[in-house]
């Protein structure tokens, strides 16, 4: 079909036929006859010159965090038997990520193929499609042009934002020894866990004999196994808490649960995460990521039942973080009753929106919730934050922990 260009020239060689009508000019009459040809004569060229083409795109990185710069190549292979013309190739991009690209490729031999190139900055997280693809070929003249459509898409996740937390002040350890394990004795020797061959160093106590008899090994009595320690991250995504999705608020809960639970799963923890509309599951880091690039704001639902599923699946030495806005006092006696199913509690309550910018009314209501829920929790035994929408956890995190290792330290040393 005609471009703009070939629309422009049709219609000037069509002024020029009037004018030549009208001043009777033969040579000015050849002339409007030929512009206006060129635009068919255009798209005869791009008909007759039409290639096969295959198109491949390829990203540098698939998963990345905010900030970061993707790059994102197209090969253009040929498999037709004539060079390919004029390419202008339009890759089709989501709106945060910019304007569709525009990349233009020419001279692609038979069976050859030609890369090109164009980068995308991830500015805030999600998961992104990129395509489909269209290729426009054109005359040299660009008059006339065809368009294929090839229907090739790659996902794009970006993550949230994940702060960098002191691992070591976490503070949730689970019973018995060590941060990410729980060692269980059992109680009886005829109830050890395994047997395993003699190694130096083992307490030859724990030798089980009839076992030494009947294989001819020394075997050494397996009465004590370790597990890892559960946590379990609680996001509040309702619309009514932290607000929509895109939010000041809303963003800043992704990222303080991102950065809860991938510190915990560095820490050995097996963590789940669990939302107002999906049940707890456990997750490796990276399947955390990237269910919280996804996650978004729901409307019309409550936490208690899904808190009551929580308090009923856990056990006494399970930790539990939640994060949230600063609850209402009629919320408070329910998050304290979860809370008892659970071992070391931590809750993260983030403004939904900066009590700085609300007239003084609203915004005293909103702290002095604040100020209550963090009272009545940490008297329950909790660990509470409170911290904007703009702030980080961080900045919130260190304080609190340098006097404990401060102390740690002069008793040491004395």
């Amino acid at each position: 079909m005609p471009t703009r260009r070939g629309w422009a020239a049709f219609g000037a060689g069509f002024g020029f036929w009037i004018a030549a009508r009208f001043i009777g000019s033969d040579d000015l009459h050849m002339v409007a006859v030929g512009v206006i040809a060129l635009p068919f004569l255009g798209w005869l060229f791009v008909q007759w010159n039409r290639v096969k083409l295959t198109v491949h795109r390829h990203l540098s990185a698939v998963r990345v965090f905010p900030g970061t710069r993707v790059s994102v190549s197209l090969k253009v292979e040929n498999h037709g038997g004539s060079t390919a013309p004029f390419l202008l190739i339009e890759d089709t991009l989501p709106s945060v990520l910019g304007r569709s690209a525009r990349v233009v490729v020419t001279g692609v031999p038979p069976g050859g193929s030609q890369t090109v190139s164009y980068s995308v900055l991830a500015r805030q997280r999600g998961r992104y499609t990129l395509g489909p693809l269209f290729t426009r070929i054109t005359d040299p003249f660009g008059l006339a042009q065809i368009r294929i459509q090839t229907a090739l898409r790659n996902d794009l996740i970006v993550y949230p934002e994940v702060e960098d937390l002191d691992p070591w002040s976490l503070g949730m350890h689970g019973a018995g020894a060590g941060e990410s394990t729980v060692r269980q004795l059992f109680r009886t020797a005829s109830e050890f866990y395994t047997m395993r061959e003699y190694v130096t160093g083992d307490d030859l106590r724990r030798i089980h004999w009839p076992s030494v008899a009947r294989t001819g090994h020394l075997m050494i009595r397996q009465d004590e196994t370790t597990r890892r320690s559960i946590a379990t991250v609680f996001l509040d995504n309702r619309t009514a808490a932290l607000g929509a999705s895109g939010s000041p608020g809303f963003e800043r809960g992704v990222s303080v649960t991102a950065t809860l639970g991938r510190l915990l799963i560095q820490a050995g923890f097996a963590a789940h995460l669990a939302t107002v509309d999906s049940p707890a599951e456990l997750l490796s880091e990276n399947a955390l990521l990237e269910m919280l690039a996804a996650v978004g704001s729901v409307r019309g639902k409550g936490t208690g039942e899904v808190l009551a599923s929580l308090r009923e699946t856990s056990r006494g030495d399970t930790s539990l973080v939640f994060v949230s806005s600063p609850p209402l006092a009629g919320e408070i006696p329910g998050l304290i009753r979860t809370g008892t199913a659970f071992g070391r509690k931590l809750a993260v309550f983030i403004f939904p929106v900066d009590p700085a910018t609300l007239p003084p009314d609203p915004a005293a209501e909103l702290q002095t919730r604040a100020s209550a829920a963090r009272h009545s929790l940490q008297h329950a035994g909790w660990e509470v934050y409170v911290i904007p929408p703009e702030g980080r956890l961080a900045l919130a995190w260190q304080p609190r922990r340098q006097p404990r290792k401060l102390q740690e330290a002069g008793s040491s040393t004395s």
